[in-house]
C-alpha cells in the first residue's frame, strides 16, 4: 500500500459562487480509484481517472449532478 495526501474537493452548483469545500486527509490506499468507488458506493456514478506527470493520480466524478474530485498525491 501507498500513503497519499488525499485531496477532496465538491463544486458548487450555484452559478454565482465560485466557492467549492476542500478536505485533505492522508492514508494508505492500495488503488486510489477503488477508494473512490468504495466511498460513493450506494451511488451511481461516471469518473474519469488522470496520472500526471508526475505519478498523482485525479479522478473526477459525477454522482448525482454533482461534480468532486479527487486528488492522490504519494507522501
Amino acid at each position: 500500500m501507498k500513503e497519499y495526501e488525499i485531496v477532496h474537493e465538491i463544486f458548487n452548483e450555484c452559478a454565482n459562487n465560485q466557492m467549492r469545500d476542500v478536505f485533505f486527509e492522508e492514508a494508505e490506499v492500495e488503488d486510489p480509484e477503488s477508494y473512490v468507488r468504495a466511498r460513493h458506493k450506494d451511488k451511481e456514478l461516471h469518473l474519469e481517472k488522470t496520472v500526471q506527470a508526475d505519478g498523482s493520480v485525479v479522478i473526477d466524478i459525477e454522482s448525482a449532478g454533482l461534480l468532486q474530485r479527487y486528488s492522490f498525491t504519494e507522501i
